[in-house]
């Protein structure tokens, strides 16, 4: 069986470097690489091309790579967490592609799974649709969408194996396992290693075969986006 366990981030994150397209796994701010993120910080690297279902918020996630001007473009479906990267939108300091969500989950599935392209309903007549190929099936008019292509894939599980094989656990899910193999290397970050064999097989999300390097993360904050309560 091929260990895929490295010793730490810096080891995880050995060939990021300026000018690459990373995608990022997470919803809102749940379930995203608060270790890789923090670590591509401290490297410094720029120019990148980031593909996350959102930017974070302001000193937290993603907003921590805006904040120093590391991120070139961003390509997302929603990013209305994040003053710092509405400033620099209107500002053109960034270049944004906004995408809708199922499609932006589907290009990033469809690399996993190999497919270069796929049509989808979603965007037709808007400018999402813009440049490029329509085709009409059974009477209804599609836009083709490309699988996205990137170097790195950063995911965050709950729990993983040596093997790489990983379990998420709730909101999590959403889009960490699509990005999985969906890029050249995918780097995956738990809570909780453990030796391979030791994960029921049944509960296993995303094998191992799509894992490149995987370690165990520390200092989790697990930050709430919007802590909504109600009277007593």
């Amino acid at each position: 069986m091929i260990i895929k366990t490295v010793r730490s981030v810096s080891e995880a994150l050995k060939g990021a470097t300026d000018s690459m397209t990373m995608m990022f796994g997470g919803f809102g701010l749940s379930g995203i690489p608060e270790n890789a993120i923090s670590q591509l910080v401290k490297l410094g690297v720029k120019e990148l091309t980031c593909i996350s279902n959102n930017a974070g918020v302001d000193d937290f996630g993603l907003g921590l790579l805006l904040q120093k001007k590391q991120i070139k473009k961003m390509i997302s479906s929603y990013v209305g967490e994040n003053a710092e990267f509405e400033r620099q939108m209107l500002s053109n300091e960034l270049d944004v592609e906004l995408i809708p969500q199922g499609t932006l989950a589907e290009r990033c599935r469809a690399a996993q799974a190999g497919f270069p392209a796929f049509y989808t309903p979603a965007g037709y007549g808007t400018e999402v649709a813009e440049g490029k190929e329509t085709r009409e099936f059974n009477g209804k008019m599609y836009v083709l969408e490309q699988a996205f292509k990137a170097d790195f894939a950063f995911v965050k599980a709950w729990k993983g194996d040596t093997a790489g094989n990983l379990i998420f656990k709730g909101t999590a899910r959403n889009f960490n396992p699509n990005m999985c193999g969906a890029a050249t290397i995918t780097v995956a970050e738990v809570e909780e290693l453990v030796p391979a064999g030791e994960l029921d097989p049944n509960q296993i999300h995303i094998p191992g075969i799509f894992v490149q390097r995987i370690f165990k993360g520390s200092d989790y904050e697990k930050r709430i986006e919007q802590l909504t309560v109600r009277k007593r």
